[in-house]
């Protein structure tokens, strides 16, 4: 490493540690234990969970999980980019060293897209149409009633379409990586 690459490699760390460090306090101030925020922001982690842990096809636990496990992945990814960048951005968190909303990327989001995802293939029904739907109820319903609690802010042009895209291209995703693992399942390779 070059010395103009370590200084400014410092000068980065030292900027992150501050960030950290404001948002630490900026929780402490305005989104601890004892905010309604955060007591929202904490169900919509810990209710889903508890729904999947007494909800999920124990006969097919695997397939459905890896499904959510996608799901959430590709939208926790999504999630920082869009918060690093400036597009997205949540004023109350659980966790606050976190650089994305938690309780969605990890609970409520992937959690009801697995409870979708199973409910169409139990019932033979079409997981892309219902996928969709479950999108657009997060992209123009969900997203818009968090904004008006302030729950989420939009900025740098983001819109609830451009969040459906990105829902979008989540779902894509995370069904033909399903797919392709189911079908390695069923076409195990001989030597």
């Amino acid at each position: 490493m070059t010395k103009e690459q370590g200084k400014r490699l410092n000068e980065i760390l030292e900027l992150q540690e501050k960030v950290v460090s404001l948002w630490m306090d900026y929780w402490k101030d305005f989104s601890h234990f004892g905010t309604g925020p955060f007591w929202v922001i904490f169900f919509m982690l810990v209710v889903p969970l508890i729904i999947v842990y007494f909800k999920i096809d124990r006969t097919k636990p695997f397939q459905i999980a890896f499904y959510g496990f996608n799901i959430h992945t590709w939208f926790t990814y999504s999630d920082a980019i869009a918060m690093r960048t400036g597009y997205v951005y949540y004023p109350y968190q659980v966790i606050p060293i976190m650089p994305v909303n938690f309780a969605l990327d990890a609970s409520l989001v992937p959690v009801t897209f697995m409870l979708v995802y199973q409910w169409c293939i139990n019932n033979n029904k079409n997981v892309l149409l219902y996928g969709v739907l479950t999108s657009a109820f997060f992209s123009f319903v969900f997203k818009p009633l968090m904004a008006a609690f302030n729950l989420i802010k939009l900025d740098n042009g983001m819109n609830y379409f451009y969040l459906f895209l990105n829902y979008l291209l989540i779902l894509f995703l995370a069904m033909i990586l399903t797919k392709v693992f189911i079908y390695l399942k069923h076409h195990p390779k001989t030597n």
